[in-house]
């Protein structure tokens, strides 16, 4: 069977663009992404516009409705975000059965790792986001939990025979203790979930004529603020520490941050991993992902998914990042 998004055609494209309106100057650019897939639509005598069709059968129309709405609140907050463009009060359409949205066009580089400076602003934009995030809760986006992105994502990659036989008894084994240790630490930690980005790693804040902007929340839920944060984090222990601490400078100057969430920082990692070949599973069948990771099934891969899972289930009897 063929996919959905096979006859999605540069043609097909432009119409979508033109039914609201816009008049194209018929320059289709394809851009980097795999769960949904994004356009660069040149307009006459305008700037391009970004189109982005989702996915089918991913979101309900409530949900990306949901995130729609939190782009644009945060952008009446005058949190720097890139939002949705609304017409006659809608910010979703629907042409030739494909649901999409635009977005006008934003630049930018992701952060520099370790650039004490640049966490420090992070920190605040992250902080503004999460003031906002916490005003109200979604009621249509699923949450950040254990069970859907970690015993849920397990079971796809069992169910579906992706792990090769040879090493499927190893894996199966450190995911399941893995999963056994995070179950404790998350009933063990207790924290206010609010609306996240939820997929806010540095590609995601980008920086343009020296000011951060926030992109793509597709993948925004409730979860802990945290999940928003740890991946501003890079390099060993004491490198870690300090840039926690001039993230959460700037941070706390907009939002209030329970230092107890610090103990979820490398269980959150754990169910990213698990989680992220689960998703490669699940889009198997999309023509663009076999060519893309064509690494996906391989031994090699898996093997080093088990050493990954052990070194990562060592790291939770490490002592938690602390504020001082």
């Amino acid at each position: 069977m063929s996919h959905p998004f096979e006859s999605l055609t540069p043609d097909l494209v432009l119409d979508a663009v033109e039914s609201l309106g816009y008049l194209s100057d018929a320059r289709v650019l394809a851009l980097n992404s795999y769960e949904n897939r994004v356009y660069q639509v040149g307009i006459e005598d305008e700037q391009p516009l970004i189109a982005k069709f989702y996915r089918p059968q991913r979101w309900s129309d409530a949900a990306i409705r949901e995130e729609h709405a939190f782009a644009l609140e945060l952008a009446d907050c005058e949190v720097p975000v890139v939002a949705p463009l609304v017409r006659d009060g809608e910010s979703l359409f629907e042409h030739a059965g494909f649901r999409f949205a635009l977005f006008p066009r934003r630049g930018g580089r992701a952060p520099e790792p370790g650039n004490l400076d640049q966490l420090y602003r992070l920190g605040g934009l992250l902080g503004r986001l999460h003031a906002v995030g916490a005003s109200r809760p979604f009621e249509h986006r699923e949450a950040l939990k254990v069970q859907n992105f970690g015993h849920d994502s397990l079971a796809t990659l069992l169910d579906g025979g992706f792990v090769p036989k040879s090493l499927l008894p190893a894996y199966e084994s450190v995911a399941r203790d893995l999963l056994a240790r995070l179950d404790g630490l998350f009933a063990a930690t207790p924290y206010r979930a609010i609306r996240i980005h939820g997929d806010c790693h540095p590609g995601n804040l980008l920086c343009r004529d020296d000011s951060f902007h926030i992109v793509d929340l597709d993948d925004c839920r409730m979860g802990p603020p945290v999940q928003d944060l740890w991946m501003m984090l890079a390099g060993d222990r004491q490198e870690r520490l300090g840039q926690l601490a001039e993230l959460m400078d700037g941070y706390q100057e907009f939002h209030d941050f329970e230092p107890r969430q610090l103990a979820l920082i490398e269980g959150l990692r754990a169910l990213r991993l698990i989680h992220y070949s689960a998703w490669l599973a699940r889009r198997w069948d999309d023509p663009a992902f076999p060519p893309s990771f064509p690494w996906f099934g391989s031994e090699r891969y898996w093997g080093e998914q088990i050493l990954i899972l052990r070194e990562q289930r060592a790291a939770l009897d490490e002592e938690p990042l602390r504020l001082f």
